[in-house]
């Protein structure tokens, strides 16, 4: 049984973001977590009310649809020519029924009709034809301006630095372009049409009301303020619910995606039952959202319509009294009634079309909040390209793999320090082995090598240049990375190995694949280099997957490695069969390996000790045995890695 501080727990960490760094090198991320009490920013606290830019909101999408200005035109003829032959026909009904009334023969009275119906037709027809090219081209703009948001998000996602895909979910980013613009699309296609028609549809009401009979006009039209009275305060309140839905189905969203992504964890475990009542909070919690949000939503049509029923009842009561004392005719009475009706059905569909209206808005804020999430800082404009001699590149400085760290204080949240004056200092080709504690702050210089996270303080220069001042394409090119955490593609074994150097020959691919032991498993597969890997390399083992992993990196030739913890999802014997060809991949390469288990490093040109982000110790395997201290006490086991 789950507690109600689990509950509370549960909703705030996966309602709104809050990100905690752990006191060493990690950066542990609590996903997405329920707002007040969050992070502060233009678009902080927006849970439980409504949308706080929704007009800018608003401009911002019809930015988007903008870009088809002729479309938008011709959509808003077919509006304007449906509109106004849905109240032309309505309004000869007057001559058709003062003619059916009138004292006319039979047959005047049957021609009168058949030439009225003929009239009504062929303007109906016209309606219909308007509408369904309305239709049409809107589907067009909609999913034209859907393509250009969905790009624009994407493209968004590519900028964006490290900390901020560290700081959310995967399943709250995916929200952002399932959901929330699959209910951009929704208005988009169906609401702005209607809010042209609707708009066209009252202006013109209210004109042929006061052409009819302005006495009855002025009755009905003291009636508008209830109706926008009424509409507004349900709106209110449905706005602020499906802000809260949205929210409440990203968590959702965020927590499915972790849990399906950890089921052999939960099923070790035996965490099933655990996940499914946590699911089921987070579930009802959105159920609740839902309800209320589709509550409001729903019944501002009954309630709009029923109030343009008062409308109606006043309309004929009135109308009935200036038939009977003054010269005003049945058949202005009977298309006044109608078009009370019609005034107020506008309003009722404006209003029911709120939900459609708050959801999209709410989703685009959502996906609007990304596009303005500050990307990575840009390079100086005097930033220089770098290569390597195995990749050279016209223009580019030659790079040698010489990478030292002076004074490097760096921290994920500036009030709580990770690193501490680190100074290192590699020369090319040498082999720097960083051992420590979790947390002692090893994979944060790496982080910070690839200029992943900016350093307060301090520099890291590669060939005496300051890593600022270098293209951050150029410098990730020349850095080759092996991380613990493997990730395969969709695709060919050769094209996952290829995703190191994209111009890389058949021969280049072996020849990786060879260096990394792989190509002896590969060749086993099916179809050998052109076996199809399922989703991140399902139908291989986690130690082969990591085989090919560093059979990108030794094909990418980059003169700069880092090996974070990478052999530690191979078994021992695996372990040792790759050392030969670790050490190939190795060679002539700056080398900067994470490693617990302390027999990989032993022939390392320097092994620094970290603890608490800072340098305890450092020398070779055998000076720090000498030493007796720190690195003595963990290769001996008098104590263990935390």
């Amino acid at each position: 049984m789950i507690s109600e501080k689990r509950k509370e727990e549960l909703l705030r960490r996966y309602g709104s973001k809050n990100v905690n760094h752990s006191s060493g090198g990690g950066l542990k991320t609590s996903h997405i977590k329920m707002r007040p009490g969050g992070p502060k920013g233009p678009h902080a606290g927006m849970v439980g009310g409504k949308p706080k830019n929704a007009g800018t909101t608003i401009n911002r999408l019809l930015a988007y649809i903008g870009r088809d200005k002729i479309k938008i035109f011709i959509v808003f003829l077919c509006v304007l020519g449906s509109t106004l032959s849905n109240l032309g026909g309505g309004y000869l009904l007057r001559p058709i029924i003062n003619n059916l009334v009138s004292h006319r023969t039979v047959a005047e009275k049957m021609g009168n009709l058949l030439t009225g119906i003929l009239i009504m037709a062929g303007i109906y027809v016209v309606g219909v034809i308007c509408t369904y090219l309305q239709q049409h081209i809107m589907i067009g703009v909609s999913q034209n301006a859907l393509v250009r948001i969905r790009k624009e998000l994407f493209g968004k996602i590519q900028k964006l630095p490290v900390k901020y895909h560290d700081t959310h979910t995967h399943g709250d980013v995916m929200s952002r372009f399932t959901n929330d613009l699959e209910s951009v699309g929704e208005m988009l296609n169906n609401t702005l049409p209607q809010i042209f028609s609707g708009v066209l549809t009252l202006v013109g009401t209210i004109i042929l009301m006061f052409i009819t009979n302005w006495i009855l006009a002025v009755v009905i039209i003291l009636t508008v303020p209830l109706l926008f009275y009424v509409g507004g305060m349900i709106g209110k309140q449905s706005s602020k619910y499906y802000k809260a839905q949205q929210q409440a189905l990203g968590a959702v969203n965020g927590y499915i995606e972790e849990m399906v992504t950890g089921q052999k964890v939960i099923k070790v475990f035996c965490h099933e039952e655990t996940v499914t009542e946590e699911f089921e909070i987070l579930s009802d919690d959105l159920r609740q959202k839902q309800i209320k949000a589709q509550f409001f939503g729903g019944i501002m049509g009954p309630v709009m319509g029923n109030l343009s029923q008062v409308s109606y009842s006043l309309s004929a009561t009135v109308g009935g009294i200036l038939c009977l004392t003054s010269d005003f005719d049945i058949g202005g009475l009977t298309i006044f009634t109608n078009y009370s009706r019609q005034f107020s059905r506008p309003i009722s569909e404006l209003s029911m079309q709120m939900n459609t209206i708050f959801s999209a808005l709410a989703g685009a804020e959502r996906v609007f909040e990304v596009m303005d999430e500050a990307p990575e800082a840009a390079d100086p404009a005097d930033a220089i390209a770098i290569c390597s001699e195995a990749n050279r590149v016209e223009g580019a400085r030659l790079v040698k793999g010489e990478v030292t760290l002076k004074d490097v204080t760096f921290g994920y949240n500036p009030d709580k320090v990770i690193l501490r004056k680190i100074n290192v200092q590699a020369e090319p080709g040498q082999k720097i082995a960083f051992v420590g504690s979790t947390g002692a702050g090893k994979t944060t210089i790496t982080n910070l090598i690839n200029r992943f996270y900016e350093i307060g303080e301090g520099q890291i220069l590669i060939d005496g240049i300051n890593i600022k001042h270098i293209r951050k394409d150029s410098l990730r090119s020349n850095i080759a990375m092996v991380l613990q955490d493997t990730h395969l593609f969709s695709g060919t074994v050769r094209e996952n190995i290829r995703y190191g150097r994209l111009n890389a020959t058949d021969e280049e691919v072996v020849t990786a694949a060879k260096i990394a032991c792989a190509h002896s498993f590969v060749e086993r597969l099916p179809n050998g280099y052109d076996t199809i890997l399922e989703g991140d390399g399902a139908n291989l083992s986690q130690g082969e997957r990591q085989l090919l992993n560093i059979a990108r990196a030794a094909i990418s030739k980059a003169p700069i490695l880092i090996l974070d913890e990478a052999t530690s999802s191979v078994d021992t014997r695996t372990e040792k069969y790759i050392e030969r060809g670790m050490d190939q991949l190795m060679k002539n390469r700056t080398t900067f390996v994470i490693a617990h288990r302390l027999s990989t490093v032993r022939n390392a040109d320097r092994i620094i000790v970290l603890e608490q982000g800072e340098i305890v110790e450092q020398g070779t395997h055998e000076e720090l045995l000498a030493m007796k201290g720190r690195y003595y006490q963990l290769y001996t086991g008098a104590v263990e890695l935390d």
